[in-house]
């Protein structure tokens, strides 16, 4: 049996990881240990996640949050260091592109454990963004590069990686979709809870250091979302950098009323929301995809996006946040529009590949 040690640490990885750890569970050839980090820590951030995914608590939390990015990113990978030596892992998992991935990534090297990077081969080519310096890193130092698309997988051909390392598996956030996406209309009760009719509102969410962090842009996308909101209801599950940072500006207490303020949700709720909202308008990676999913269109509020066959295909639309004008006519020319018929991100068996390449390399 060999050991799999998974670093996570933010509510988009333990939707993808959902599946890949139904999948170690099921190889009889495979055992996992979970550690979090605390990157995302509150319950409405995480716990929720473990619990309506049915996943396995983790056996190890180390509670790392706050700081800037280097003070977090390096007390990370000490103390994921300290598990690595005591575990022993035969490999160490890691996810997307947060700290929690790079530090988990850099700690294993180091101990000359082999890595695997799940959604390797995203970029952005916007070296500004803590998320694409975290990817390309990772990707450098990993054995397994899984990648969820071709254009991912050619990203990584054109960087000079070898065609071995390069594993187009599909997108696990596909797999979440159709094997958990069925429960979401049983359980999930956001639109009661909220009074909310199907396709009479606008779901936003907005988290990144790109807006967050640069007052005129985040000014924009809130004059936005308030002019928006004179036509059809915007609501905002918001993030708590985002909701700091708006009440130090004193500008989350100026917001309009039409503009429906809620805590960020659990994975089940979030989903009914998205299934059912008019446009989804984000800078999140993980929701641009939950929006293709479920044929909602999206307008991601960024300069890029590293979806770009989202965009090619007409489910996706860029609207740079530069004037609250810009943000308000993207949103509304995006109501009621559809993309074409493509499936760019696998069949729904990315987990399945994942594990039996593992299985096959640790095992054989």
């Amino acid at each position: 049996m060999k050991k799999i040690l998974t670093v996570l640490g933010a509510r988009p990885q333990f939707i993808k990881a959902s599946v890949v750890s139904d999948a170690i569970r099921t190889s009889q050839r495979l055992t996992e240990v979970l550690v979090h980090t605390g990157q995302h820590f509150d319950a409405n951030m995480s716990d929720v996640f473990f619990q309506e995914l049915g996943m396995v608590e983790p056996a190890y939390s180390l509670g790392i949050h706050g700081g800037g990015h280097g003070e977090m990113t390096g007390r990370m990978l000490a103390e994921v260091e300290r598990v690595i030596l005591y575990e022993r892992p035969d490999a160490v998992l890691v996810y997307g592109d947060t700290n929690s991935t790079l530090a988990g990534a850099l700690a294993a090297v180091k101990l000359h454990i082999p890595v695997a990077h799940v959604e390797a081969g995203l970029r952005s080519f916007n070296m500004a963004m803590p998320e694409e310096v975290n990817r390309i890193l990772t990707d450098r130092i990993s054995r397994w590069l899984f990648t969820p698309t071709a254009v991912a997988s050619e990203h990584l051909r054109a960087e000079g990686v070898a065609p071995a390392a390069v594993l187009e598996v599909g997108d696990v956030m596909y797999d979440v979709a159709l094997h958990r996406g069925a429960r979401v209309s049983a359980e999930g009760q956001a639109l009661g809870r909220l009074g909310l009719a199907p396709q009479s509102y606008v779901l936003t969410t907005v988290h990144r250091a790109e807006n967050t962090d640069h007052p005129d842009r985040l000014a924009a996308i809130v004059e936005g979302l308030e002019q928006v909101a004179g036509h059809m209801t915007v609501v905002w599950p918001m993030h708590p950098r985002t909701r700091g940072v708006l009440q130090r500006s004193g500008r989350l207490d100026r917001l309009s009323p039409q503009v429906r303020l809620i805590d960020p949700l659990g994975y089940l709720d979030m989903v009914q929301l998205e299934k059912h909202a008019a446009v989804i308008a984000t800078d999140s990676g993980g929701v641009q995809k939950e929006a293709f999913f479920y044929q909602v269109p999206c307008v991601t509020l960024r300069d890029e996006t590293e979806w770009v066959e989202l965009v090619e295909s007409g489910w996706n639309r860029l609207a740079p946040p530069l004037s609250g004008a810009a943000v308000r006519d993207a949103v509304l020319r995006a109501v009621k529009s559809q993309g074409q018929v493509v499936r760019p991100y696998g069949s729904g068996n990315a987990a399945q590949l994942i594990v039996d390449h593992l299985v096959g390399d640790l095992c054989a």
